[in-house]
This record gives structure tokens, C-alpha cells and sequence, in this order.
């Protein structure tokens, strides 16, 4: 499984991509607004950090503005994935995108009807939103499950990108069904690391090490 953070926090990505983890980065305008820093700025700046997709995401809501932001966005940096909502319009800019060669991720999926128009369009990566389902008391993970299924009956080559994660445990069931990706906020992220027993043990090591009066080197 592949790990992109969700964050336009620069000083996290770094921090992140220096330990090996990432494979890529995904942002939003909300993601923006809370970095404080100038959409293009900001992401020029991550895609410089990262070497896998960065998402950046339109605004516009119709075809033809998609398409002029989209070329902005594009001229960034080569790693930029375009970000697009799932939309008739959305869709329509999706298949012109990935037929000239541009990374999509088609973004806030909450049906697998939807992810498979995604899929016909051309998506890179179908951005489906775990947590929001689980607010509404649905289980996000069959949403997963379903659009694996599908994906696999009929050979799609777009990639599931797990969102909208809120827990450790998100990440564990997305990769137990098949999801390709995961983008995960960098708290969750440092925390799939994290076991009692683990540091526990690491605290009996080091305590019986020091009662050897031994160094290495």
C-alpha cells in the first residue's frame, strides 16, 4: 500500500519524507486556507520536497474553468496530480486530462456507481471518504470493498486512494481489503507505529543493556 499524507503543512512533509514514508502528498482548499500560504507557493513548495503525486484540486465547478485552472496547476511542477470533484463536469474534465497525459484524482466518492465512472473517465486515483461515511453511520469500508470488487471484475487500472481516514484502524482495514492507497493526516500517519508492547520491551531492552556495562563501538 501506498502512503500519501494529507497536508499542505510543509514542515510535517518534510518531516515525514525524510523517514522514507510518503509516496505522495494530497491537499485541498481547506488544506490551503489552514497552511496560510499562497495556493501556488505552497505547492511548488511540497512537489519540490516530494517526488510522488502531489493533489492539487481545481475550484471551479464547471468544465471549462476545471480545464483553465487545471492548466495552471499543471505548470507547478511534473509531479502535480490534478485534483477534481466528482461531477458530471468533473468527470468530462477527468477523461480530457488523463488522454493527454496528466495524473487525475477524482475526489469526494461516496458511491460505487460513482467510482466506476471514475474509472471510465480515466482516474489515476478515485479518492473515497472513509470518515464521512462513518458519520453518517455507514460504514465506509464496504464502499471500499465494493469498489475493489468492481475495479477487479473488469480490470481498471485506477488506483483506490482510501480518504477521509481518522484512525489507525482505517489504515489496517483499508489495506486488508486491497485499497492501493492510503492518504493519511501526519498524527494518524506517526501513529501506526505506535504499541504499548513495544515500548515496553524497548524499556526491558535498554534496562538489561545498561546492567552489562557494555557499549558497542
Amino acid at each position: 500500500m501506498k502512503f500519501f499524507v494529507d497536508t499542505a503543512d510543509v514542515k510535517e512533509i518534510r518531516e515525514l519524507n525524510d523517514l522514507g514514508l510518503l509516496d505522495g502528498v494530497t491537499t485541498n482548499p481547506s488544506l490551503i486556507l489552514k497552511s496560510g500560504g499562497n495556493i501556488t507557493e505552497v505547492t511548488k513548495e511540497i512537489c519540490s520536497i516530494v517526488s510522488g503525486p502531489v493533489s492539487a484540486e481545481v475550484v471551479a465547478t464547471d468544465y471549462d474553468g476545471m480545464m483553465r485552472e487545471a492548466a495552471v496547476l499543471s505548470k507547478i511542477a511534473d509531479n502535480i496530480c490534478i485534483k477534481l470533484p466528482l461531477t458530471l463536469d468533473g468527470l468530462k474534465a477527468c477523461k480530457a486530462l488523463t488522454s493527454d497525459g496528466r495524473l487525475v484524482n477524482v475526489t469526494l466518492c461516496f458511491s460505487a456507481t460513482q467510482a466506476l465512472l471514475a474509472a471510465k473517465a480515466g482516474a489515476t486515483f478515485i479518492s473515497p471518504f472513509i470518515g464521512r461515511l462513518d458519520d453518517m453511520a455507514i460504514d465506509g469500508m464496504d464502499l471500499i470493498a465494493e469498489i475493489r470488487t468492481i475495479y477487479d471484475n473488469f480490470d481498471f487500472k485506477t488506483e483506490i486512494l482510501a480518504a477521509s481516514i481518522r484512525t489507525v484502524n482505517h489504515v489496517k482495514q483499508a489495506a486488508l481489503i486491497g485499497a492501493d492507497v492510503a492518504t493519511i493526516p501526519p498524527a494518524t500517519l506517526k501513529a501506526l507505529v505506535k504499541h504499548p508492547l513495544t515500548d515496553k520491551g524497548l524499556q526491558t531492552f535498554l534496562a538489561d543493556w545498561a546492567k552489562t556495562g557494555q557499549s558497542i563501538g
